[in-house]
């Protein structure tokens, strides 16, 4: 046998050594962790347990509806999950009836936890179109989904126009663009037709909705003027009731009335609560 044919014939069983060895190395390293999806992988979630987990700390919230891969997931694993959370100072909130689930910072005197999520600052008008969005679902008790028309919304948050009518026109355009794209409690149901989601329901709470209800019935009475409102704080120094803090958004969502030259904007920044 000449020596080139020696080495033709040596040099696949060496590449079939080496490769028999790497193959072996990756079967050990799955072996020691079964949950292991690469080579090297120490997490001990499965895979979709791990994407419920990912999209809960992505925001804004996981739909049963939207994703019911996801949520069969969280449901199977749910203490799984609200370990993890827990790991990142960050409370489950799961609602079975509707079903949805978002995370939370968690309440409690004992630590001083810090915050784990971003948030969305919204303004007066976004504030109050969430308002209304919130008693038309609450209007249809038992209804499976709650459908609106856009200018049905529009013709509520009349009232609180400031500046001429083209402003406000704009200004209503970009709260409802951050209530579709940015908090996602808006789908599209057909025609200028939108479905609102039950995670409405837990955007404000009843403080600031009681606060809300008050403004709307002192400028109804021509108390108080809208423009003022949207400059104004709060008895205790804090926040604006022109403002709100809505946790745990998706802060890269697009938003497709950005470039509009409007006077109200949502900011997104860390929570400092």
């Amino acid at each position: 046998m000449s020596p080139t044919h020696h080495d033709n014939d040596t040099a696949p069983a060496e590449v079939r050594a080496a490769s028999a060895m790497e193959s072996t190395d990756s079967a050990d390293d799955l072996s020691h962790n079964p949950s292991g999806l690469w080579s090297g992988d120490t997490g001990t979630l499965g895979e979709r347990t791990r994407r419920v987990l990912l999209e809960l700390l992505k925001g804004p919230y996981v739909s049963g509806t939207q994703a019911p891969q996801l949520w069969a997931a969280l449901v199977a694993d749910e203490s799984l999950v609200r370990s993890r959370l827990h790991d990142l100072f960050l409370d489950l909130v799961i609602d079975r009836v509707d079903e949805f689930a978002f995370t939370r910072k968690i309440v409690t005197d004992e630590i001083d936890a810090p915050a784990a999520v971003r948030s969305e600052r919204l303004t007066f008008l976004d504030t109050a179109m969430l308002l209304v969005l919130r008693q038309l679902l609450l209007a249809a008790p038992g209804e499976k989904r709650v459908i609106v028309d856009r200018e049905e919304v529009y013709e509520r948050l009349a009232i609180y126009r400031t500046g001429d009518e083209s402003t406000f026109q704009r200004n209503l355009n970009g709260a409802w663009s951050r209530m579709s794209n940015r908090l996602r409690v808006l789908h599209k149901a057909g025609e200028d037709r939108f479905e609102i989601s039950p995670m409405v329901k837990f955007l404000i709470d009843e403080d600031r909705v009681r606060e809300l209800i008050a403004v709307y019935e002192r400028i109804a009475a021509g108390e108080t003027d809208a423009g003022e409102i949207h400059d104004g704080k709060s008895d205790d120094g804090g926040d604006s009731i022109a403002e709100t803090v809505v946790d745990n958004t998706d802060t890269d969502a697009s938003d497709a009335d950005t470039d509009a030259d409007t006077d109200i904007d949502a900011d997104t920044e860390e929570d400092d609560a």
